[in-house]
């Protein structure tokens, strides 16, 4: 059934009910919640739609009604419609107002790019951002950019650089497609996370035709992820060149100036109201020389400072080259693996040195080596060691140890 949607309101359960009518008619309509939440867009007063659905009859009032299992604009595609509500609604909170927006950084130290990482953004992002600034330091959050969870993965990747402020500026990317392909840059939680990350973030979704709610809400939309890489990083021989003009405007300016002032005190000293002033002039021009040279000497201060944070800037971002860190610390790992290994030798052969003395001590020591000598050790029926002979009576049996073997005996007299 097509027809205009008329008194339509949404339950607290989540049921939209609304009539339906057309030139001769009207129906009353129910879309349950578990149909609704399929939905792209919401059912309002005064859209068409065509609906689907099986005729009941609702006992309470006894009217029929269509319970309907499927719902769609007339004339318009239900993602167009979605995207058009959310956009109003979006805008009618000022998320798309410029004043809310934030400036990039003119040289950001490190990006952050929220994108699948097995598509051809990240290596166009990668190449341009190579050609223009090689020491970049770039991180990339692996999302998916289309399908079911791919907003919320896109979320988590635009708070997880917001939370941790690990970059200066944020990319979120994708290549182009249908509207389809791109809704998850259309989807309410997606603008919000981009209107309350703490860092820029720029928009670069599908072509320069394309237009994603992203892209109102972003900081700065980019026609193409390409461009995105473009606009984020300026070439290096770029800045330098535009330090070296304002060096340059900046002395021409100044020489300009000093030209003038010069020509103004000409002027005064040749005024007949300071001839009689001739000492007090060139009191006043000795100062005059002074100040010039001061503020000659600030600029030049100045210069060589904004020169030596430049060389810094320079210096910092040329240590971002991670193969020579990784080098450097592969030597340090490799000087203490030949540290331990000569110590642990070391103190190896100590050890086996005083286990080969104790061991000598211990041979030397033993009643084993006693008994080689020729004595030997008398035990009585009882196994004690006998130490005296009126100790044992006669007739009593003993074990005699020798060095090898064992004797029995039997006492018949006693001296």
């Amino acid at each position: 059934m097509t027809g205009e949607v008329s008194n339509c309101r949404m339950a607290a359960s989540g049921h939209y009910y609304f009539t339906l009518k057309d030139e001769t008619a009207q129906l009353r309509v129910v879309c349950f919640r578990n149909q609704a939440r399929y939905l792209k867009f919401k059912p309002q007063d005064g859209i068409s739609l065509i609906a689907r659905g099986r005729i009941c009859v609702y006992e309470a009032r006894g009217e029929y009604q269509l319970m309907a299992e499927y719902l769609e604009p007339a004339g318009i595609g239900a993602l167009q419609l979605a995207f058009e509500q959310l956009k109003q609604k979006l805008a009618a909170e000022g998320l798309f107002a410029a004043s809310r927006k934030k400036p990039l950084p003119l040289l950001p130290r490190a990006i952050g790019v929220v994108t699948s990482p097995d598509g051809a953004v990240i290596r166009d992002i990668l190449r341009v951002l190579r050609r223009r600034f090689p020491n970049m330091n770039v991180t990339l959050y692996p999302v998916r950019v289309q399908g079911e969870g791919a907003a919320e993965e896109i979320v988590q990747g635009i708070r997880y650089f917001s939370q941790r402020a690990v970059v200066d500026v944020v990319i979120a990317a994708r290549g182009g497609g249908s509207l389809e392909d791109l809704w998850a840059f259309n989807e309410e939680i997606v603008a919000r996370a981009i209107a309350s990350s703490n860092v820029p973030v720029i928009s670069a979704v599908g072509h320069e035709t394309d237009f994603t709610i992203a892209d109102f809400v972003a900081d700065l939309r980019a026609p193409t992820p390409s461009s995105a890489a473009e606009v984020v990083v300026r070439p290096r021989e770029d800045l330098e060149a535009e330090l070296r003009n304002r060096e340059r405007r900046m002395s021409q300016l100044m020489s300009l100036k000093f030209s003038e002032l010069r020509q103004r005190l000409t002027e005064l000293t040749m005024h007949h109201g300071f001839q009689t002033m001739s000492a007090r002039l060139a009191e006043r021009a000795q100062r005059l020389d002074d100040l010039l040279a001061a503020i000659e000497r600030n600029v030049s201060e100045r210069l060589n400072e904004k020169r030596a944070h430049w060389l810094r800037v320079s210096a910092g971002v040329l240590r971002l080259d991670f193969r020579r860190i990784l080098d450097l610390k592969r030597a340090r790992l490799q000087e203490i693996r030949s540290r331990f290994s000569a110590e642990f030798a070391r103190t190896l052969v100590e050890r086996r040195n005083r286990l080969a003395h104790l061991q000598a001590i211990l041979r030397e020591r033993s009643p084993l080596m006693i008994l080689n000598r020729g004595y030997s050790i008398t035990r009585d029926a009882a196994g004690r060691i006998v130490r005296d002979a009126a100790t044992v009576p006669v007739g009593s049996d003993v074990s005699i140890r020798l060095a090898q073997g064992e004797l029995g005996a039997r006492v018949i007299s006693k001296k």
